[in-house]
């Protein structure tokens, strides 16, 4: 049998590529050009660079493109092991045990501590991270909680507020009662003033603390003392670079204090940890823990640090601003990804929050699930045994060095005003996170940024969980964390709160105008949107006409109706049915489609549609309905009439 003819000489092997043009970056902005075209865009916009209209804005202030290539380069990421350690600092990766799997545990209970403690180290659990003093546990209790653990073994990380000294004294306490001599110390203290004045809104004390950690670190070298945390930017609802900056930012403040307090620069910087979030943006959270190696590797050169003793102990915590109350099941997948990506990033250790942390304290198989899913990634999926599998991605090298920019701007920023501690001080730093969370909390209104199961496909039937209160979630207002589907839950908190109390959810009547057909996309768009605010609908079928959509609706017993059809029958109708639906006792009428203003002057209040603000119309809908109560069906039937 013959064999066609290569393009490649002497490969034997058809050319399949013969016959097309070459895919070249003109040619792809030409195909991009036409389908904007047919979609309306303008034409001065597709002249120069028809993909910026695809572009993604961040709220770093650079742009996500549709496309990367290998032009023009990106910044040289280096090799593994090697400076700028973007790619890690092992050569070999992190191995096939893979990352660190740490368990954050916030019981108060000593007894309940201990058993869970025990069940996570039995089931895969590689270190554990305990909230010691304030709400949390308290420090006297502690070496009760950790009597099962092997703690030469099992590193324990605190989390001690303002209780450093005495939950301090604790642990080490806990690790002379156990035998485990100085030397063979590897937990770590978690000391962070910074965090603990930001919560508070205080000026942070960051001297005092470093010289009890100075002392307490003599004969004990493995014992870590300070914890730059960034997930207090991050879950406030700040962006990425403000929370790389931050956390540079902190970690310096805790270096210089460190060096001030009697410690080489090399050796304070091994002790200081570096906290950040993990989310469900996966290619953000690749490329900023790759990012901040490189950050914190810059600060150390300048510090004089030689290149061997730069690393980053790397802690990727999955994000609570991501989490929700409500279809709480869903955070499985979110949280996934995250770890996902925090794996894919290089962190040296990952805590997966269960999947009902934002309800209360997690149960028991919450916290399995937990564990297993940073299991089923390392040791099924294998995802360890690839080095920076993310590395040489044209987009993910662009992000990593967009990040880095925008990161590093922000900490200089930091610096030049004094430092993390005056920053948080002086109230500038939340002042710069809360620009970005008002930027953040617009587009989560406007459904721009979604929340599945939330503002997005929610479950009006939802069963919902009980947890009891999580004690380390009644943290400082100043610096709160702020939930991206709060606004949302709230809502459906009124919604739930008025059913119980009256027997009746609160309850919009849906005018569907012509065929099931012609009525039934918006219909369901609307029914999707309400629930996404608690509000249920009631729907009576197709309505013929104005005279129609009236009679069904006063017989509702409703004070809300929304009119759902096309836009064909809109311009036919819409109008005489929004004046009749107003005559019925109508105290908001809502049309679903874009504002018009002929459609307001007939008596239509707001307009549902993608680009609306959900969480004002719906608390708008949701003011109405709960102030005033559905008439029963037959009274309004009778008052119509």
């Amino acid at each position: 049998m013959d064999v066609p003819e290569s393009g490649a000489a002497g490969t034997g092997a058809p050319n399949l590529a013969e016959g097309f043009p070459d895919a070249t970056p003109q040619r792809w902005r030409e195909l991009v050009a036409g389908v904007l075209r047919k979609s309306g865009v303008p034409e001065e916009k597709l002249a120069d660079a028809p993909e910026s209209a695809l572009a993604t804005h961040t709220y770093d202030g650079f742009d996500i493109e549709p496309l990367y290539t290998s032009e023009p380069p990106a910044a040289d990421p280096g090799f593994p092991g090697l400076p700028p350690f973007t790619r890690g600092y092992r050569p070999g990766g992190s191995g096939p045990d893979g990352w660190d799997i740490r368990a954050r545990h916030t019981d108060a209970d000593p007894a309940v501590l201990r058993r869970r403690l025990h069940a996570d180290l039995m089931n895969g659990v590689g270190s554990l991270w305990i909230a010691v003093g304030g709400a949390g546990l308290p420090p006297p209790a502690l070496g009760e909680a950790l009597a099962d653990v092997h703690l030469d073994l099992a590193p324990v990380v605190l989390e001690p507020g303002a209780d450093h000294a005495d939950a301090a004294a604790a642990l080490l306490g806990a690790h002379a009662d156990a035998g485990v001599p100085d030397g063979r110390i590897v937990s770590h203290l978690g000391i962070d003033p910074l965090t603990v004045a930001a919560r508070a809104g205080e000026r942070p004390d960051v001297m005092d603390p470093a010289r009890l950690a100075a002392e307490l670190s003599r004969e004990r070298p493995g014992l870590g003392l300070f914890v730059a945390d960034g997930t207090l930017v991050h879950n406030a609802g700040g962006s990425d670079a403000q929370e790389l900056g931050f956390a540079i930012a902190a970690g310096t403040a805790y270096l210089r204090a460190l060096h001030a307090a009697g410690l080489d620069v090399a050796e304070a910087a091994s002790r200081i940890g570096f906290r950040l979030a993990a989310n469900a943006d996966q290619f953000s959270v690749i490329a900023k823990l790759r990012a901040v190696r490189g950050m914190w590797n810059q600060v150390l050169a300048a510090s004089g640090v030689p290149a061997g003793r730069r690393s980053m102990s790397l802690h990727a915590a999955t994000s609570e601003a991501m989490m929700t109350r409500r279809d709480a099941h869903v955070n499985m997948l979110r949280t996934t990804v995250a770890c996902f990506a925090a794996g894919v990033g290089g962190a040296d250790a990952v805590t997966v929050a269960p999947f009902d942390s934002a309800v209360g304290l997690p149960d028991d198989f919450a916290r399995r699930i937990a564990r297993n899913t940073q299991s089923l990634l390392i040791e099924e999926s294998h995802l360890a045994r690839v080095i920076d599998p993310a590395g040489g991605s044209f987009y993910v090298e662009a992000l990593t060095g967009d990040l880095y920019r925008t990161g590093w701007e922000f900490f200089q920023e930091l610096e030049a005003a004094g430092g993390a501690a005056e920053a948080v001080a002086d109230g500038s730093l939340r002042e710069r996170v809360d620009q970005v969370w008002e930027r953040r909390r617009r587009d989560l209104a406007h459904r721009r940024s979604p929340l599945t199961g939330v503002s997005e496909y929610p479950d009006p039937a939802e069963k919902r969980l009980v947890r009891e209160p999580d004690p380390a979630a009644v943290a400082g207002t100043w610096f709160p964390v702020r939930r991206y589907a709060a606004d949302f839950e709230a809502l459906r908190d009124r919604g739930d709160a008025q059913e119980a109390r009256t027997g009746t959810r609160p309850t919009a009547f849906l005018a569907t105008l012509g065929p099931v057909a012609v009525h039934t996309a918006r219909a369901s768009f609307t029914a999707n949107l309400l629930a996404a605010g608690g509000v249920g609908v009631h729907e009576p079928g197709p309505l013929a006409d104005a005279d129609a959509a009236a009679g069904a609706f006063a017989a509702s017993g409703c004070r809300v109706a929304v009119i759902c059809s096309s836009d064909r029958v809109y311009g036919e109708q819409a109008e005489a049915v929004a004046r009749a639906l107003k005559g019925a006792g109508a105290r908001r009428v809502l049309l679903a489609g874009p504002p018009r203003d002929a459609y307001r002057e007939a008596g239509v209040d707001a307009f549902a549609h993608r680009g609306c603000d959900a969480v004002a119309l719906l608390t708008d809908l949701v003011d109405v309905l709960a102030t005033e109560p559905p008439v029963p069906p037959a009274k309004a039937q009778g008052a119509h009439a």
